[in-house]
């Protein structure tokens, strides 16, 4: 599934095309698009029709386009809401011209917007599997007070609150309010795999089963060493190892196995062939030549090298 580094990417590429942009109409394609969405606070359409986009932001995954009303329509319902989009395993976010052609089966939410720059434009909501989603929330402040997530500099009443379904998931590695003490203490309390611990979005986010793994590999740890039996040395190491990973995947544009793995644009990333761990099951170890090895985690894979890589 999309992990930080392919959100960001996303985000990124929609930033200067929806920020002050006013949503002009909404088309809702695929109703189960929408599960996400509390009815109870009003209509999806109704709530995002007229309102003002004031910028792109992600934490973790998830990505928001905080919401305002639209000073020539003047509905506050709008106010102290966004947008709230999490892509899930095959969900894409297409910048798109208003004549772009409307024949794609996997299409599920149309955005038609307003740009005071740039004119028209279309932001497709694309999700083959449809374990993504699109969500009205309200917003609600960051429990540390800092910058809610990553918003390329743009600051407004929003910039301190984060969606309320988001509040529960950790800063990234790559945030510069993550808390590096927060993480270490963590560690030390937890008995459970070092992996199954990355990939905890309540402890750290962003990190997804490719990234643990090219991490974990960096820094020689088995994923299932306990993540209590780390020194502090080397938690940091492994931090340091993760924030490289991320960076050079966020440098490249993401990893892409599939067409699946796309920019706003519908290019595809080249971080795959960076790897050294994932995927390379059977392939000699980039390090000692051992042979790699994939084994079932979490109904996903791990793959380490079985010399490298020992539970100590």
């Amino acid at each position: 599934m999309p992990e930080l580094p392919e959100v960001e990417v996303v985000r990124a590429g929609l930033a200067p095309a929806v920020t002050g942009a006013i949503v002009s109409a909404v088309e809702v394609l695929e109703p189960r698009s929408l599960k996400r969405h509390d009815a109870a606070s009003g209509g999806f359409e109704s709530l995002l029709t007229g309102a003002r986009i004031d910028a792109a932001v992600r934490r973790g995954k998830f990505l928001w386009l905080p919401l305002s009303a639209d000073e020539r329509r003047g509905d506050e319902r709008r106010d102290g809401r966004a947008l709230v989009g999490h892509l899930g395993m095959s969900g894409q976010m297409l910048l798109r011209t208003p004549d772009h052609p409307g024949d794609d089966a996997h299409a599920r939410v149309r955005l038609h917007l307003e740009h005071p720059e740039h004119g028209e434009l279309r932001v497709d909501f694309v999700d083959q599997r449809i374990f993504g989603s699109l969500a009205i929330d309200r917003l609600v402040p960051t429990a540390d007070g800092e910058i809610a997530g990553f918003s390329d500099g743009v600051t407004g009443e929003w910039a301190r609150q984060v969606p309320a379904q988001v509040a529960h998931i950790a800063r990234d590695p790559l945030d510069p309010a993550f808390s590096e003490r927060a993480f270490f203490a963590a560690l030390a309390k937890r008995g459970t795999a070092i992996k199954r611990v990355l990939l905890d979005q309540g402890v750290v986010s962003g990190i997804g089963n490719i990234y643990a793994d090219e991490s974990l590999w960096a820094v020689r740890l088995h994923g299932e060493q306990p993540a209590s039996s780390l020194s502090r040395r080397r938690a940091r190491e492994l931090l340091g190892a993760v924030r490289e990973v991320l960076g050079k995947a966020l440098a490249e544009g993401g990893t892409s196995f599939d067409a699946q793995y796309v920019n706003v644009n519908g290019a595809s990333g080249y971080f795959e062939h960076s790897l050294n761990a994932y995927g390379r099951a059977g392939k000699p170890c980039p390090r000692c030549g051992t042979p790699m090895v994939r084994e079932a985690f979490m109904n996903r894979g791990s793959h380490f090298c079985p010399r490298c890589q020992r539970v100590r």
